[in-house]
């Protein structure tokens, strides 16, 4: 009998950057723009695409052997599922996303303790109850099907419960942060039971080891340069590898090749240094995974 994991994968804001992720990975995924059934170069794999929002219920269940989906929504479904990996994409985001309390610039609460007797309107009802809850604050909490900035700005709410990454949007809506509910970062996660399963177990290790190893090096490239013998410790003094740096012998006597990996910001003050050291050949390269 054929072998197969049942694999969920998000469909909207994360879907884009999870299937760049999953190429760099080595897995090229590609989906019909109405269909929600993904193909992948994987022949074990059974992708589907669904929401974030619902992926850890169908988890939970075991109608999905593993998902990808957020922090925030475990919690919103109070979800029973194995956390494998923290998947946070480095190229989508600099931050952690957020959930922000947010009310009109003009309104006067300026804390949670204010939100007494307020109505307040989310798609994330649960963990704001909670994070209320936590703070002894009795609030009426409504799930908002969407435009949830046009409530609070229309007057139907006093205040929403908004995901937000750098509060850009909020702020084009005249909107002010009170306060932060919680933070999220998307998250691999695994049915328990198939968690048992020694074969699916490893094939998720597998997938959580390589969507990791992509994701640490779209911060990190390769430089490989010569350097003569006596020019050999001035530069590599000047690295910050992650582990020591390759350095070996060239044909020419007195002469090494360095090789090493650094974070892509620190490239535009460090190949100038290196050169003035007496690196010559300097090379950058791309990366596409890094495992530790």
């Amino acid at each position: 009998m054929k072998k197969i994991l049942k694999l969920g994968l998000p469909k909207g804001s994360l879907q884009e950057s999870t299937f760049r992720i999953f190429k760099k990975g080595g897995f090229n995924v590609s989906v019909g723009s109405r269909s929600y059934f993904p193909s992948i170069d994987d022949p074990e794999f059974d992708p589907v695409l669904l929401r974030a929002q619902e992926m850890s219920r169908y988890v939970e269940d075991g109608a999905l052997d593993c998902g990808i989906t957020g922090e925030d929504w475990i919690c919103e479904n109070s979800s029973n599922v194995k956390r494998v990996e923290d998947l946070e994409y480095a190229k989508q985001s600099l931050n952690k996303v957020r959930w922000v309390i947010a009310v009109p610039e003009n309104s006067k609460i300026r804390s949670v303790k204010d939100l007494k007797g307020k109505r307040i309107a989310t798609e994330l009802v649960s963990v704001t109850k909670a994070y209320l809850k936590k703070n002894k604050v009795k609030a009426d909490v409504e799930f908002s099907w969407g435009a949830t900035e046009v409530k609070v700005a229309a007057g139907l709410v006093d205040a929403i419960v908004e995901i937000t990454e750098t509060g850009s949007s909020l702020r084009a809506n005249k909107l002010r942060i009170v306060d932060v509910v919680c933070y999220s970062t998307t998250k691999l996660i695994a049915n328990k039971e198939a968690w048992k399963n020694p074969w699916k177990r490893q094939k998720i290790e597998a997938l959580a080891m390589l969507l990791k190893g992509a994701i640490l090096a779209e911060s990190k490239v390769g430089l490989k340069m010569n350097v003569k013998l006596k020019d050999l410790d001035k530069v590599i003094k000047l690295l910050p590898a992650m582990k020591k740096p390759t350095i070996s012998p060239l044909a020419d006597k007195g002469w090494f090749d360095i090789d090493t990996i650094i974070e892509e910001e620190q490239v535009k003050q460090i190949i100038p240094a290196l050169k003035r050291s007496g690196a010559q050949g300097i090379i950058e390269y791309p990366l596409n995974k890094a495992i530790y």
